[in-house]
């Protein structure tokens, strides 16, 4: 199947998709969240494959549960703190009578608003995490053209293997007129980094092999994980993300989109899914475009599994871009700063 870049080339290419970020980065503080916002709702599904998830809201994206469609994800840092986002994203949407209606007053809603978190804890002051103000702030920034990436959001704290994570996104229209996008807060005990060669693990253009001083200068570093203040014993971990499509799809369908886009994250990240790892990827489907043939029909199959391989292509390059985006902050350093030489 035949696709091109979408035109700011990130989730916000999906219609009827916003971001908004909002965090903190300082001396004490280094963490932030993420609004993923479908305000007039959106399929959605969730793959939820790491050892130590902190999330919240994921049970009812089951197919066979009640509620159909969400008004947003929040992506944020704070470790099981940080879910307190939530509470803001719902307070902003309910404000605005986006959600479940459940009285005879259009602002008796409840929004449906699924949430993940990163381990990011040791970037910051102990205390210092993700509140509900958080995540009113970064549902207030949302919009249609927020294509930031590195140090934002829920990327301003996340460390992946070895150097300074962040936010990616990507996106792709395909030839039948679809629209797919991702989005992912890059934090991972894995690396996104082959240490023999110091690039990353999915070829990416405009880099070339760094100096062979650089890759053995990563290479003593790998292994070390870095904190905000030097190496600490626990590796700051959970990779999360959302990936977005226009197509009209069932949560069914969606929930192929959330697997294959863990497909992407275990192709960018060595090792992946790992016990010490939350990695859970959302699908929304916003249903503004095609629909797909009906289950069963001839082309259904065929039409899912071609976008379920575009979700995994740009999970992966979305990831890249994070890394290659993100800045250092203290001692943990970055892409970048590691292989100066890399950049064509």
């Amino acid at each position: 199947m035949v696709r091109r870049t979408g035109e700011l080339d990130a989730i916000v290419d999906v219609d009827d998709v916003r971001v908004g970020h909002h965090q903190r980065l300082d001396d004490r503080w280094a963490t932030g969240t993420t609004a993923v916002l479908v305000p007039g709702g959106a399929t959605a599904a969730v793959d939820v494959r790491g050892g130590g998830p902190g999330t919240r809201e994921t049970d009812v994206l089951a197919p066979s549960h009640l509620v159909q469609q969400v008004q947003g994800v929040i992506l944020t840092g704070g470790s099981a703190y940080g879910l307190a986002a939530a509470d803001g994203a719902m307070r902003w949407l309910g404000e605005r009578g986006h959600g479940v209606r459940v009285g005879a007053d259009p602002s008796h809603v409840v929004p449906v608003v699924p949430s993940a978190v990163i381990f990011d804890l040791p970037m910051n002051d102990w205390g210092n995490r993700p509140d509900a103000e958080f995540g009113h702030l970064a549902c207030q920034n949302a919009g249609r053209t927020e294509t930031r990436q590195g140090n934002v959001g829920a990327g301003t704290g996340a460390v992946v293997g070895t150097v300074k994570g962040g936010i990616g996104t990507a996106s792709a229209v395909l030839d039948t007129g679809t629209t797919v996008g991702a989005l992912v807060a890059v934090n991972a005990a894995g690396s996104a980094i082959d240490p023999d060669t110091g690039l990353p693990w999915i070829p990416t253009r405009g880099l070339r092999p760094p100096d062979p001083a650089e890759v053995e200068a990563g290479r003593r570093l790998f292994g070390a994980r870095p904190g905000r203040r030097g190496p600490v014993q626990r590796p700051l971990n959970t990779t999360i993300g959302v990936v977005a499509t226009d197509l009209r799809l069932s949560k069914a369908e969606c929930q192929r989109l959330a697997v294959a886009a863990q497909d992407g994250l275990a192709r960018a990240i060595r090792p992946a899914h790992a016990l010490v790892d939350g990695d859970t990827m959302f699908a929304l489907a916003t249903g503004t475009g095609a629909a797909l043939p009906a289950p069963g029909e001839q082309g259904w199959s065929e039409r899912l599994d071609a976008v379920c391989a575009v979700v995994a292509d740009l999970v992966a390059q979305a990831i890249v871009r994070g890394v290659l985006a993100a800045e250092p902050v203290d001692e943990v350093t970055s892409y970048t700063r590691l292989y100066p030489s890399a950049r064509e």
